[in-house]
């Protein structure tokens, strides 16, 4: 894991169609520690399978899985998203307990199809204890599709923070002590998919998809999970020695937060926070500072 990373620097990527993953140091293959979930033929493995290329057409999206779940950690994907119309597509990049009919906790990265000429947005949300509606967006300030970038999300006992190329866009806090529910309970899976939501997507769904633009195409590669696998050591998730939960991590450093107001103030578009027809009495996790 490059220490120039964890320090919250801001490093450029080269394009290289090359894949892998860590787990607790080990690199593999997507065929090693992925699996398919959604139409295999919409999925083209690349550079002997450390590359993959997501496919979106008229007869369907696909998606992919981890095979493991995991409780905390620091997972991050370098992804080259639609190029030119991608309007009414969305790719996904997430985290997701399996029981989801029982009580729900999950992490989004949603990237937001658009018009040629108009900026990407990216939207997360956070589920926690079965409770959603946590949207926020993001116009990313550069083109996601004219190379690869490194989007993160790192979880630990402390905060979910969510960053683009190291630079945080969102911090969710654990303010449990507030009974503001925060997800620690349950492992995630690492998931991503690539699909059709043109009622909504762009602008609400006022843009629909252009399908004389199809196929459309995302590229992934470099994954990096660095978590507590379940089924695993049953002490991982409540260690203090994981690096994750050490002191560096616990809250943002100086320069990280100079980051996140500079993105608070020119990029974000849509804040649930303020959107008073939506909730007319503020969440509580806003009052919180969040």
């Amino acid at each position: 894991m490059d220490i120039g990373l964890r320090n919250g620097f801001l490093f450029v990527f080269p394009c290289v169609l090359a894949l892998s993953l860590t787990v607790s140091g080990r690199p593999a293959t997507f065929l090693e520690d992925f699996r398919i979930t959604w139409s295999e033929s919409h999925i083209r493995k690349l550079d002997g399978g450390r590359a993959i290329q997501l496919v979106l057409d008229q007869n369907s999206g696909c998606g992919f899985a981890s095979k493991k779940q995991y409780l905390f950690g620091r997972f991050s994907m370098k992804i080259k998203l639609i190029p030119g119309d991608s309007a009414g597509t969305v790719t996904a990049f997430y985290q997701i307990n399996s029981d989801t009919d029982r009580v729900r906790d999950e992490l989004d990265f949603e990237f937001l199809g658009n018009r040629t000429g108009q900026p990407y947005t990216v939207q997360t949300n956070i589920y926690a204890h079965g409770k959603g509606d946590r949207e926020q967006r993001v116009n990313l300030w550069f083109d996601p599709a004219a190379d690869f970038h490194t989007y993160t999300i790192m979880w630990n006992h402390h905060h979910i923070v969510f960053y683009v190329d190291e630079v945080p866009i969102r911090v969710y806090k654990n303010n449990e002590d507030r009974n503001i529910p925060y997800p620690k309970l349950q492992p995630m899976g690492v998931y991503s998919t690539l699909w059709e939501a043109d009622d909504w997507a762009t602008r609400g769904g006022l843009e629909k998809i252009d399908w004389t633009k199809a196929p459309f195409l995302a590229y992934y590669k470099d994954f990096d999970i660095d978590g507590c696998p379940v089924p695993g050591p049953a002490n991982c998730a409540t260690s203090t020695g994981n690096w994750w939960e050490g002191t560096a991590y616990q809250a943002l450093n100086a320069m990280e937060a100079r980051r996140y107001r500079w993105v608070r103030m020119n990029h974000l578009i849509y804040d649930y926070c303020t959107d008073k027809s939506r909730f007319p009495v503020t969440p509580p996790e806003c009052i919180a500072g969040i």
